[in-house]
């Protein structure tokens, strides 16, 4: 595990972007795995800018994400299709029918889910997957457990993940209680994990992500038998990691 630390949001946004532009300048046809939320908005933003310069291009690239609320259609202005499609796809010149987003509305969430994993599996699995982390310790929508799942799968939202979400809904008792999302089977089978974070707020996760026992306690935390993963954060998120004297490159 290689952690880099920067100096804020900003400056992690941009190595963020830079990690990924050298994955697909390396292998334009990649399949990428995607993140939503607040944290990689400006990390979309800086890959917008390079496609916009030239200095890259997503016409060949396949994209699967991690998760998707369940209940809300595509178009519902906070599901993760619409995310995706306002904090990227429509931004740069990727072919949408090769985006790949778990439908929230499909009548048989289980066979969706079951789906989503064969999808995922029929390209290979990502050969780059970016990933934010939850206050609790969570990535994509795995929340801490008894045990980890390996499938895609549908989960029942902690509170704690409510209540952080509930900033992009009316109210919190708008923010959906369930989602598909991908299981930690799937993520681990991505050749190359980025995890992003940035805050204060993230210290505590990404202390026990990197520094913890491995357990579904927080979900993160398996990530420390991923053979290649890049953590870039700044310097409020990595504080209790520094403090404990791992080592971090800048």
């Amino acid at each position: 595990m290689r952690i880099y630390m920067e100096a804020d949001y900003a400056a992690m946004s941009k190595r963020a972007a830079n990690i990924i532009a050298a994955e697909v300048i390396k292998k334009p046809d990649c399949v990428l795995g995607l993140a939503t939320g607040s944290t990689p908005i400006a990390t979309y933003k800086g890959l917008i800018e390079k496609c916009k310069n030239g200095e890259l291009s997503f016409k060949e690239v396949k994209s699967v994400n991690l998760d998707e609320y369940k209940g809300l259609a595509g178009t519902h202005d906070q599901s993760y299709r619409y995310f995706m499609q306002e904090n990227l796809f429509n931004h740069i010149d990727i072919d949408v029918a090769n985006t790949n987003v778990p439908n929230g509305l499909a009548e048989d969430a289980e066979a969706e889910c079951e789906n989503y994993d064969a999808l995922v599996a029929s390209l290979g699995y990502a050969d780059l997957q970016l990933l934010g982390l939850g206050n609790n310790g969570h990535i994509g929508f795995n929340e801490p457990d008894a045990h980890f799942t390996k499938a895609t799968h549908v989960v029942d939202l902690t509170q704690s993940t409510i209540d952080a979400n509930a900033r992009f809904f009316a109210s919190a008792d708008d923010v959906p209680r369930q989602a598909l999302t991908m299981g930690v089977g799937c993520i681990m089978a991505a050749r190359r994990v980025l995890l992003i974070a940035s805050g204060e707020a993230k210290a505590d996760a990404l202390y026990k992500m990197i520094c913890g026992p491995i357990t579904p306690d927080c979900p993160a935390s398996i990530l420390q038998l991923h053979p290649d993963v890049v953590v870039v954060g700044d310097t409020a998120s990595l504080s209790k990691v520094v403090e404990a004297g791992v080592k971090v490159c800048e």
